[in-house]
């Protein structure tokens, strides 16, 4: 039996980690390069995910392999509303649409946990896990870089159940390495972590479009900025 669960999925994810960091939206972001109109975007797309997830993670809570990583302090669905209100307004609902990539995310979410609900270990542990180690160091990122201030806009880093995240995290850990698997679906919750990973970059990868134009737009002031305005009037 498998009882080295939150090891095997850290060493069988780090290729999908590396790569994930890799994608040019994310570099960005980590770059404190953030085009607020992407950044509504991507909240939009991660709300449409974490509903996906934590409605299937509810049906499946009662499952012997769910159970033990059942922790409803991490959900993220309210949290995710409050952003949208700041970026959108209050009719956020009416102006959010689901991207193809975030689509097809939800859509694999939701055929595994009708045909194999204990891969839902893989996608809480990939989102989940990723939010609470890197949440805070995003949140100040994106606060620089949008000029939050008043830290509205932010509710999505922000996990107020959680007293010691560090302890949290072990915890977390512990009850994967707890779970009783053998090794083939061992390996197959670590395969469906590479998968969820894949598709967290492809819905990264649908924003680039919108950096690259606001980039562009930067360069192109940048270089307008060097013209000396004798030549523009020119």
């Amino acid at each position: 039996m498998a009882n080295n669960l939150a090891t095997q999925l850290r060493e069988g994810t780090s290729k999908s980690h590396s790569m994930a960091e890799n994608v040019s939206f994310v570099k960005s972001f980590l770059g404190g390069v953030i085009d607020k109109e992407s950044y509504r975007k991507l909240v939009s797309n991660l709300y449409f995910v974490y509903s996906a997830m934590e409605e299937e993670m509810e049906k499946n809570k009662d499952h012997s392999l769910i159970k033990p990583i059942y922790f409803t302090e991490l959900n993220r669905r309210k949290s995710l509303e409050l952003d949208l209100e700041h970026y959108y307004g209050s009719n956020w609902k009416s102006l959010i649409k689901i991207s193809e990539a975030t689509e097809a995310y939800v859509d694999r979410i939701k055929l595994i946990s009708n045909e194999k609900p204990e891969l839902l270990i893989a996608h809480a542990y990939t989102r989940y896990l990723g939010d609470l180690s890197g949440g805070q160091i995003l949140k100040k990122i994106a606060q620089r870089a949008m000029n939050l201030s008043d830290g509205k806009g932010l509710a999505f880093y922000e996990f107020d159940q959680v007293k010691d995240e560090q302890e949290f995290k072990q915890n977390y850990k512990r009850a994967l390495d707890s779970l009783a698997l053998d090794d083939q679906l061992a390996d197959n919750v670590v395969a469906e972590a590479n998968v969820s990973f894949t598709m967290n970059m492809k819905m990264f990868q649908e924003l680039e479009t919108s950096f690259t134009r606001i980039l562009i737009k930067l360069i192109s002031n940048w270089f307008s900025s060097l013209i000396p305005s004798s030549v523009k009037n020119a």
